[in-house]
């Protein structure tokens, strides 16, 4: 005879089931790499409020440096320290070497400094001593310090690595480990499996456009609209930039070895601001658009054609120009502030397109410009560039729907002036934002009309009540979701044990 589950049990499961929900629903993240090789820095304490006030929440350092570690404590913000290569001999040696450095550097500081995250050696395949062997050992005598303190399900361990471990990346589904670090690579794979760690890669679209610009346009490689989609000739998938290729070529070398799995990490991925002579895509215009698309792509949760809706979390390099690196000009500007802590260009953390509506700090004001439209662009061209403003742009289309304020006239150009607008606006009215493939073109003449109001960046930085309001709601419905509903639910939670008790 079949019987009905019981009422308390069956409840339990299910706030259960929604509580596990509410916890993990935080979707992709976007952090920033706190690199230090320069002279001229500011105080950890001083870096530390400065994350705070642009509302970074995740920020990657290299090594375990104790002033770093101590002014992000009560901060919030949670940080991924690393172990330097050079330090991988001794870690992978002895394991009192590896207690005595978490005793010493982590352990005190911990949980006040949120910590989640310890990366044992950088782009091992990319330094001249063969320090690659020492990883995994490494790995496993930091895991086992971790056990003994308790914290190995808190504090994941991993590697990060270049694109350079992969022999082959095009096309991304051809993507393929070199099997010259196979002896290094199998174990450590397992070992992420086996602890539940993400694999970590470092990106660099930039990279691939300056090295080949006759393969790799400028557009591609900057999430541009206009961008020529490349299709992936054994799959059929259509690829619309550069970090989607390379991402998937890293999912596509997993899978092949069976480790489909994995969780993949960007834990660099950038542009710099400023290059020699022959870099002519390093520039600030270029480095904003690079990061603002980024962050716009992964807060989306887009995922890759690979894995569509794949939630991707992604550290963008780096926090400040470093004076002292070698090499190009451009490997000294990556910095997405200067010394004095002053933006070098304005970025919107947030990904859905609104200015720093609490700082206002290095916002482009249009002074009086507005994006529209160009009578010289093509049907289709506009098509394409009207779709991603009003999808991977994030502008807010909602006017230009019928029965809408701007939705009359009913023609491609006009709904494509607007959303143009509304993206030129939100990126701090640059001339890269009015581009659009060469679709856009600045006016000096306001195209509002009736009721259709055609904003300005100052408006949306200082008089627009309804994105700071949307914003703000937007905001106390994430942290309802992330930490008001936990608590309730744990309430609830306790009254119906009580009961059943």
């Amino acid at each position: 005879m079949e019987r009905d589950l019981p009422v308390v049990p069956s409840l339990l499961l299910l706030l259960l089931l929604l509580l596990h929900f509410a916890v993990d629903c935080n979707g992709s993240k976007v952090g920033v790499c706190y690199g230090r090789n320069a002279d001229d820095l500011p105080t950890p304490d001083k870096v530390a409020q400065l994350v705070q006030l642009h509302s970074i929440k995740y920020v990657r350092i290299y090594d375990s440096n104790i002033q770093v570690i101590k002014a992000f404590a009560n901060t919030g913000v949670e940080l991924m320290v690393g172990v330097p290569n050079s330090d991988l001999l001794p870690f992978s040696q002895y394991q009192s070497n590896v207690d005595t450095w978490l005793k010493n550097s982590i352990l005190p500081y911990y949980p006040a400094t949120m910590i989640t995250y310890i990366t044992v050696g950088a782009e091992v395949t990319e330094t001249r001593d063969n320090v690659s062997a020492l990883v995994v050992p490494a790995m496993v005598n930091v895991l086992a310090a971790l056990k003994k303190a308790g914290l190995h399900k808190r504090i994941k361990v991993s590697s990060t690595h270049s694109l350079g471990i992969l022999s082959r990346s095009f096309p991304p589904s051809a993507g393929a480990f070199d099997s010259k670090y196979a002896y290094f690579l199998k174990p450590m794979l397992e070992f992420l499996v086996e602890n539940q760690s993400p694999f970590m890669v470092d990106l660099y679209p930039y990279y691939a456009y300056r090295d080949s610009p006759s393969n790799v346009s400028l557009d591609y490689a900057l999430f541009s609209p206009s961008a020529s989609d490349v299709i992936d000739p054994n799959t059929g998938l259509v690829y619309t930039n550069m970090f989607d290729a390379q991402l998937d070529s890293i999912f596509f070398a997993l899978m092949a070895l069976n480790f489909r799995t994995l969780k993949i990490m960007v834990t660099e991925s950038g542009w710099p601001n400023k290059g020699a002579a022959k870099e002519t895509a390093a520039t600030p215009d270029d480095a904003q658009t690079y990061n603002t698309n980024l962050i716009r792509h992964v807060i989306n949760d887009a995922g890759t054609p690979a894995k569509p809706g794949e939630e991707i979390d992604v550290y963008i390099f780096s926090l400040f120009n470093e004076n002292r690196k070698p090499g190009l000009e451009s490997e000294r500007n990556w910095g997405l502030f200067y010394p004095d802590q002053t933006s070098v260009y304005s970025l919107d953390w947030t990904g859905r397109g609104n200015v720093d509506i609490v700082t206002g700090a290095n916002i482009t004001s249009s002074n009086g410009t507005w994006c529209v439209a160009s009578s010289n662009a093509s049907d289709a061209d506009l098509q394409n560039a009207l779709n991603w403003a009003c999808g991977s742009g994030n502008v807010d289309c909602s006017a230009i729907q019928p029965s809408q304020p701007c939705y009359q006239p009913d023609t491609l150009a006009s709904h494509a002036s607007y959303a143009f607008n509304g993206y030129y606006q939100q990126n701090g009215a640059t001339d890269v934002a009015c581009n659009f493939g060469g679709t856009g073109l600045k006016t000096t003449k306001d195209p509002s009309y009736d009721a259709c109001v055609y904003t300005t960046s100052s408006k949306m930085g200082t008089g627009n009540s309804t994105s700071a309001a949307s914003t703000s709601n937007a905001e106390h419905t994430a942290t309802w979701l992330t930490e008001g509903l936990p608590f309730m639910m744990s309430l609830w939670l306790i009254a119906i044990l009580g009961i059943a008790l």
